[in-house]
Order: structure tokens, then C-alpha cells, then sequence
């Protein structure tokens, strides 16, 4: 009797180390893949709300133009695209600042040049694809210098550099800005853009945009595009990725809304150069 309760009582002991080896085990493996599998269901979760809160915010996204105008010599920038606008300077990509990232578009003196006449079709042998928008541009310019905050009107012309530096090769053509001082606006009708983000919508990295034209004598809003993207990945940095860049494959409006469908599976963010012009021009028909 004493014997089978001597080898009982080892096989308990056998039995209570097993289950301890297992407790152990099975709290160690929890360590190891319990936080992971959470922070995963954790993270597909902020996307799915996050993608529910983009989508709600492009049912009253698109193009509102309400009132169109023949024959526009000249536009006023009422604020100029510069570097911040643009994700750079000392904090690129960032979450929360309000640089109108759905906007992206040329900046500084890039920006002003776009609007003007002939800007993007001057060295162009071949006609623009089927479908594209004109990109006419106007006469002139006019805006508050970004660099010294003077205002001044902008024109553009094309010259051959080699007749003034000979360091230049003969024949060689480049677009160039000129700038005149002026006292006053001249031009009638503005542009303006802003961004219109909310806390919430960049915590979730949803990025929202106003674009308006606007009669500067009546302050009547003749046309608005509002916009919103957002980052599916959240804010990921892997690979070196770019948040706001990749936000713009996740667009309403598409930026590639405004040329004919194709099999380009680019991203979208090679779009987002000179959309600014292609709406404005909806609405202010460049003089021809």
C-alpha cells in the first residue's frame, strides 16, 4: 500500500511539472505572438475607420463650378504654393501640418509660372493626347511675391540664353518669368487654396482640401473643388515610404479624373502637378 502511494505521489509530482512546463510554455509563447496578433487586429481596425471616415468625406467632395467667364487675360493668386505646401522643409510628410497635401502641386516661382501663357506647351513639337486639357495659361500674373511679400505681375516669354551668354548653346530655348512691380491688383478674378483638415481627419491621416475661384470685386465663390485623401497605411515609413505621397492613389477627386482612362498604374501623385490650373481654367477660360 505504502508503495502505490509513494509511486501515486510521484506520478502526481510528474504530472504537476508537466502542466507547469506547459503553463509556462504557453505563457511564453502568448508573449511572444499574443501582442503582435493584437497590434495587427488593432491596426485593421484603425484602417477600416479610417477608410469609413475618408469615404464619408468624398460624398461632398468634387467640383462645384457655378458661374464660368470668357476671355480671362490675367488671374490673381490670393496665397502661392512655396516648400511647406510642398512636404518640405525641417519636418517633410508631416502628420498634422496643414499644407494642403491633396493640393501638391509646383511651387514658389513654379507655381506662379503654370498659369502663364504657353508655359507647358512652348516646347512641345507634338500636339497634346486626345483628351488632355488645353493648359493655354494666361497673359499674366498677378500675386503677392512669396520672397518679399511685394506685390507684382508676372509674364512669361521664351528667349534664347546664348544671345546674351555665349557660355549657352546656340539654339537652346528656356521659358523665363518676368517680374514688374505694380502699386495695385488689376486682374478681377482670384485663386485661393486652403487646407481644410479637421484634427480627427489627420489623426487618421485623412488630408482635405478647398480650391476656390473667386470674383474679388463681389467676393462671390464662382467655383470650388474640395478634396480629400488619406493614407491606407496609416503613416507607415517602411521602405522609406512617403505617407501623403501614397495618399494620393486614395483620392476624391481622382487626380487622374481629368484624362482619358488608360492602363497607366503609376501612382497618382504624378497627376497632382498643375492640377491647380487644369480647374482654375474650367472656370476662367484663358483668353485664346
Amino acid at each position: 500500500m505504502q508503495a502505490d502511494l509513494n509511486t501515486q505521489s510521484s506520478t502526481g509530482r510528474r504530472w504537476t511539472y508537466a502542466a507547469l512546463v506547459v503553463a509556462i510554455s504557453l505563457a511564453l509563447l502568448g508573449s511572444c505572438l499574443g501582442p503582435p496578433i493584437l497590434r495587427d487586429w488593432q491596426a485593421k481596425q484603425r484602417r477600416e475607420r479610417a477608410y469609413a471616415m475618408w469615404q464619408e468625406r468624398c460624398k461632398k467632395s468634387g467640383e462645384f463650378i457655378r458661374k464660368t467667364v470668357e476671355n480671362v487675360e490675367g488671374i490673381y493668386l490670393v496665397n502661392v504654393r512655396t516648400e511647406l505646401n510642398n512636404n518640405q522643409g525641417e519636418q517633410p510628410e508631416d502628420q498634422f501640418r496643414l499644407s494642403d497635401p491633396y493640393g501638391h502641386d509646383l511651387w514658389g516661382d513654379g507655381y506662379m509660372i503654370s498659369f502663364l501663357r504657353s508655359s507647358f506647351t512652348w516646347h512641345r513639337t507634338e500636339p497634346l493626347p486626345r483628351g488632355w486639357p488645353p493648359y493655354l495659361g494666361y497673359r499674366y500674373v498677378e500675386a503677392v511675391d512669396y520672397k518679399d511679400g511685394k506685390l507684382a505681375r508676372y509674364t512669361g516669354r521664351i528667349e534664347e540664353p546664348w544671345q546674351r551668354d555665349k557660355n549657352y548653346l546656340k539654339g537652346h530655348l528656356e521659358y523665363v518669368m518676368d517680374r514688374q512691380p505694380i502699386n495695385t491688383r488689376s486682374t478681377r478674378y482670384g485663386v485661393k487654396f486652403e487646407d481644410i483638415s479637421t484634427q480627427e481627419e489627420r489623426e487618421h491621416w485623412i488630408a482635405g482640401s478647398s480650391l476656390k475661384v473667386i470674383d474679388l470685386e463681389t467676393q462671390e465663390v464662382l467655383a470650388e473643388r474640395i478634396g480629400y485623401m488619406i493614407d491606407w497605411a496609416q503613416g507607415s515609413r517602411a521602405g522609406a515610404r512617403q505617407p501623403w505621397t501614397f495618399a494620393a492613389d486614395n483620392a476624391c477627386p481622382d487626380f487622374d479624373h481629368d484624362f482619358p482612362r488608360s492602363t497607366d498604374t503609376s501612382h497618382k501623385f504624378r497627376s497632382q502637378p498643375r492640377q491647380t490650373q487644369r480647374f482654375v481654367e474650367k472656370v476662367l477660360k484663358p483668353l485664346k
